[in-house]
């Protein structure tokens, strides 16, 4: 390839770029009437700026070849911060490394650009391989915190090379650039992912949701959502933790669950989204699902409507582990709106709105889960007998 025609097809890799970055998104039916996707990913591997990703130096790079790849960009943690929309995401290398990027958008909804460089994660000592699934916290105390998993090899099972361990990293930052790493949380319940910083001190102290189990993918008998208070946030240490939303038998959350971003503050409590894992013949299906807690005890849930809130659909059920939505990341507009930020099968990021009204209204007037097909039966029956007399009053039917 001669220099001209290196020129000529950076150009169009550029015009091409510039085009899916700008593009505008479209908002879709909102079938349930309780959210509204919209139809363009916003954040995917393609998104990833070009400098990125190729050698853009003639001499070195003569066929303009993708020198470090990108394989997926998703499970973004989500911040408001100086009228900007900043999603810190997921970027897994094409060597499965993955790392965290800021993404900036001016509406929350698209044109979405990373900014010039990926964050750079101090380390704390620990050897750690990898770090992902962010979790933002804009505390009270005036710092935002990261929470987020931090892996590394099971030396205690050498010749194995897929064991690994799950730890809850923890940094802070003011402005997303600058992050201060602290040490990674200790708890006493075996091996934890899905850790959430809750946004206010619980007497006096900060307050977790954890997610224990007994090993890297299996949460075993410890699994469920849990809740710990830890004194000092220098030195985290839970010492007392308890389930307060376990895992339970034939519903969507009956292998595995655990807690999306960090809950929403309303007038009726606090506001969750969690993710809730079922076997299939075709294996594990990842789902969405909300309750909601106490304002003054966070740690007990006064609603939880039965089922899921989302599930995958159509080609949101294509990826690298398919069948699965994920979601660490939303953010509550001053009039109430409520982008949603989640991802589909670990390959791309999407967008979804909604508002606190709307959501309150889903999770405290949605019956529970029944746990049996009769009780289920008789719930849709009620349902139905009161539509009938409903319609024959009006003379619908």
């Amino acid at each position: 390839m001669t220099e001209e025609e290196f020129n000529i097809k950076l150009n169009r890799i550029m015009v091409e770029y510039n085009s899916l970055i700008t593009k505008k998104n479209i908002a879709q039916l909102a079938e349930n009437g309780i959210i509204t996707r919209f139809k363009n990913p916003i954040l995917t591997a393609n998104h990833i700026p070009i400098e990125w990703r190729y050698d853009l130096f003639y001499e070195m790079n003569p066929y303009l070849l993708e020198r470090l790849g990108i394989n997926a960009v998703f499970n973004a943690g989500a911040i408001k911060l100086n009228d900007k929309y900043l999603l810190v995401a997921r970027v897994e290398g094409s060597d499965r490394k993955s790392f965290f990027a800021v993404a900036e958008s001016k509406n929350g909804i698209d044109n979405f650009k990373f900014w010039d460089y990926p964050v750079t994660l101090p380390q704390n000592g620990i050897e750690e391989v990898n770090v992902y699934d962010m979790r933002l916290t804009e505390h009270e105390d005036g710092w935002i915190y990261g929470v987020f998993c931090s892996e590394r090899h099971d030396e205690n099972k050498p010749e194995d090379t897929s064991a690994a361990i799950a730890s809850a990293g923890i940094a802070r930052t003011k402005d997303l650039i600058t992050w201060e790493r602290l040490p990674n949380l200790i708890s006493y319940s075996g091996q934890q992912r899905n850790v959430v910083l809750h946004p206010e001190f619980i007497n006096g102290k900060y307050a977790f949701y954890t997610r224990p189990q007994n090993g890297f993918i299996e949460t075993g008998n410890s699994g469920g959502i849990g809740w710990g208070l830890c004194e000092n946030i220098l030195q985290p240490e839970i010492k007392n933790e308890i389930i307060i939303e376990p895992k339970i038998y034939h519903t969507v959350y009956e292998m595995k669950n655990g807690l999306g971003p960090p809950p929403i503050k309303t007038k009726a409590g606090w506001l969750h989204l969690a993710h809730g894992v079922r076997n299939t013949a075709a294996g594990l299906r990842y789902v969405l699902y909300m309750f909601l807690t106490d304002l003054a005890d966070p740690s007990k849930i006064i609603y939880k409507p039965g089922g899921y809130f989302m599930a995958p659909e159509k080609d949101e059920r294509i990826g690298d582990v398919s069948n699965v939505l994920f979601s660490n990341g939303w953010i509550k507009k001053e009039n109430g709106e409520v982008l949603i930020y989640y991802s589909s099968s670990d390959k791309r990021t999407h967008v979804a709105t909604s508002t606190v009204d709307i959501l309150l209204d889903y999770v405290t007037n949605t019956p529970p889960d029944q746990f049996t097909s009769a009780e289920c039966v008789e719930q849709r029956k009620l349902l139905i007998k009161n539509n009938i007399k409903l319609l024959k009053k009006n003379k619908i039917i």
